[in-house]
């Protein structure tokens, strides 16, 4: 990601609306839909500057990996975790370890080998053990904020499927999310590629805004596991080993 990317991330993950209610879906699901053992150990691949890693140590042991320098600092000093250094696909740390649950939320779309990062994820999962990711959703979705991410693609619940089949993984649990703000985003960015807009859609809006825009999100959580939406802006999956 850009460096100014980073830098709002790491200052802006603990209120702003899109993170925080991410963390209270990702939650739920790993509540509702993964079946966890006492004392579970956990893993992060790529955490970035850490935003995640207070929720997830609410589950068991977290490890984490990540392969910036400055968000390495900035997500060990939120979390009091060392984390390791690391990345996608061939350079995994915790060579000797297995986990019960990966997290892999929004940085597949980032990595151009997806295929052989899944398989290397799968290979540090414990016999019952899950993967939960997300990813951004529909390629037809493309937009500048995709380029200044650095993101490679999108993808189809039928694509990450694919993907995940080929790297020897079942999707147990596929589902579009941020679908009540799908109608909105998609033509916010319609309008902005008309007017030939290039200003940063991951500012932290107005207080009341930002609030209220994280209830109609974080609301979702409430369909986890009892309705699949049709549509949404993002892309959940549970995946196992076959």
């Amino acid at each position: 990601m850009d460096r100014a990317v980073f830098d709002r991330m790491a200052a802006q993950e603990d209120v702003h609306w899109w993170f925080a209610a991410r963390r209270q879906i990702l939650s739920t699901v790993i509540d509702r839909l993964v079946s966890l053992p006492e004392a579970p150990r956990l893993l992060e691949a790529g955490c970035g500057t850490g935003g995640n890693l207070q929720m997830l140590q609410e589950f068991g042991q977290v490890r984490a990996f990540e392969l910036d320098q400055d968000a390495r600092g900035v997500a060990g000093q939120k979390s009091g975790l060392a984390i390791a250094e690391g990345a996608l696909p061939d350079a995994v740390p915790f060579e000797a370890e297995q986990f019960d649950l990966i997290g892999l939320f929004d940085v597949l779309e980032h990595v151009e080998e997806d295929e052989a990062s899944l398989r290397q994820l799968g290979e540090k999962l414990t016999p019952k053990g899950r993967i939960v990711m997300t990813v951004p959703a529909f390629p037809w979705l493309w937009s500048r904020h995709d380029e200044r991410h650095h993101h490679f693609r999108r993808y189809t619940r039928g694509h990450l499927q694919e993907v995940a089949d080929r790297a020897g993984l079942r999707m147990e649990h596929g589902f579009y999310f941020n679908t009540a703000l799908f109608p909105v985003a998609v033509a916010g960015r319609a309008f902005k590629a008309l007017m030939r807009m290039d200003r940063a859609d991951d500012t932290l809006p107005a207080p009341l805004v930002n609030s209220a825009l994280r209830t109609v999100f974080g609301a979702e959580r409430h369909l986890i596991g009892r309705v699949k939406m049709p549509v949404g802006l993002s892309l959940c999956a549970v995946l196992a080993a076959k």
